[in-house]
């Protein structure tokens, strides 16, 4: 699984199941931290199972504020919800 900081995964597990979130953070090779800007903020992301994630897509715009260290959770929202409508 080519999972990334910045890729758009959908949980498939746990009580966050079918729910879409953005990796913010690489834990090590089994877990990640995912965000999704508004139960899960990034103050405090959730640490997750890669096996437990679903890749949907790459976001370019995530990915480069992730690196900028600009991403707000504002941004987050904005970001997640064009892919989930």
């Amino acid at each position: 699984m080519d999972i990334k900081s910045g890729s758009i995964v959908l949980s498939t597990a746990g009580r966050d199941s079918d729910r879409i979130f953005a990796v913010v953070g690489i834990v090590d090779s089994d877990y990640v931290l995912i965000s999704d800007g508004r139960v899960r903020r990034l103050e405090a992301p959730k640490k997750k199972k890669l096996k437990h994630l679903k890749f949907i897509s790459q976001s370019e715009e995530i990915t480069q504020k992730i690196s900028d260290g600009k991403l707000t959770n504002n941004i987050l929202k904005k970001e997640l919800s064009v892919i989930m409508y």
